[in-house]
């Protein structure tokens, strides 16, 4: 049985759905066109959206449009009722395209990835408060795993001493992040004051900023800065957890595909935390720099790249961030 082509309310429903994922500064990199067929969606990168200093590479960008399209499975099957195929990178002549989710065909699972995950895309916010010292229990860390495992990434939950490491390594990044003016001013582009905050679609409003750590254990991108502040007020500072737990998000390979992977296996294992009541924050600041990136992954463990790092444990919600409006990112379709 072939489904019904798709009607404008299904494509918009659809990229509201992708359009809640989680991008590096809040940039949102992405746009839905529908198929040619009339019954998928493609999502595409749009490159005006790309934050060049922080990403050269293009990989948060990929690992962005991954995490809305994970978004756009998780719809399509709970709301739509359709069986998400997903293509990565289907026609090499056209970068721009980055993945093709064909949706004609019924779903066979309403909820294809073992819990109900539709529901925690509109509750799914990055959460940069300090956390208890609560260990999140091993029977969700073991959901987790599997959820990355099953989009063909490792995540791996690090070990006190790797914990430690991996905590020097990203204050280190921070540390140079905050003495590159260039850099800094690329992050405080995309910060949204009080006066524009109510109007903003996209960056991050102030009060999604979070707080310091009193102690300068946790090492939280300051995206306005380090004291004395100029146009930015100052974050609070608190008392974070003694040592935070934190995961890893490794691929065996380092190429586009890989990067969307990682964003497939980022948003459901965000997603599924959120259903457990587990909050989660993405450090992406080490991976900026080719040789601390190089020294986060733990050799024992074998070969790898680390894609990115995750705080998770339990503790306030965060604060949610700014949406385009699905005008701005769903195309019409081609020929009309």
């Amino acid at each position: 049985m072939t489904e019904p082509t798709l009607t404008p309310a299904d494509l918009r429903l659809l990229a509201a759905a992708g359009g809640a994922a989680p991008s590096l500064h809040n940039s949102q990199p992405w746009r839905f066109r529908p198929a040619a067929d009339g019954r998928g969606i493609e999502v595409r990168a749009d490159p005006t959206r790309a934050v060049p200093l922080a990403d050269p590479t293009g990989s948060a960008l990929h690992i962005a449009a991954g995490a809305a399209l994970f978004n756009l499975r998780v719809a399509a099957a709970a709301r739509l009722g359709r069986e998400p195929v997903v293509r990565l990178l289907p026609d090499p002549d056209d970068p721009q395209l980055l993945a093709v989710l064909d949706l004609s065909a019924p779903a066979r699972a309403a909820h294809p990835f073992g819990r109900d995950l539709d529901a925690a895309i509109a509750e799914r916010h990055s959460s940069r408060e300090p956390y208890t010292n609560r260990d999140v229990p091993e029977a969700v860390v073991g959901e987790l795993v599997d959820a990355a495992r099953a989009e063909g990434v490792t995540l791996a939950v690090l070990e006190e001493d790797g914990a430690r490491r991996v905590l020097e390594i990203t204050a280190e990044a921070e540390d140079r992040i905050a003495h590159d003016p260039e850099r800094q001013a690329e992050a405080r582009a995309w910060l949204r004051g009080d006066a524009e905050g109510a109007e903003a679609t996209d960056g991050l409003p102030f009060a999604a900023l979070g707080a310091r750590d009193r102690d300068a254990r946790v090492p939280m991108r300051e995206y306005a800065g380090r004291p004395p502040y100029r146009d930015a007020p100052a974050q609070p500072a608190e008392r974070f957890e003694a040592l935070p737990q934190l995961c890893t998000l490794t691929t065996a390979a380092d190429h586009p595909a890989d990067w969307l992977r990682t964003g497939q296996a980022l948003e459901r294992v965000w997603l599924l935390a959120t259903v457990h009541g587990i909050r989660l924050t993405v450090w992406h600041q080490p991976v900026e720099w080719p040789d601390l990136r190089l020294v986060l992954r733990d050799p024992a463990e074998g070969p790898g790249y680390v894609q990115l790092i995750l705080r998770v444990g339990y503790g306030p919600p965060g604060a949610a961030t700014p949406r385009r409006p699905v005008e701005d990112t769903l195309d019409e379709p081609a020929g009309r």
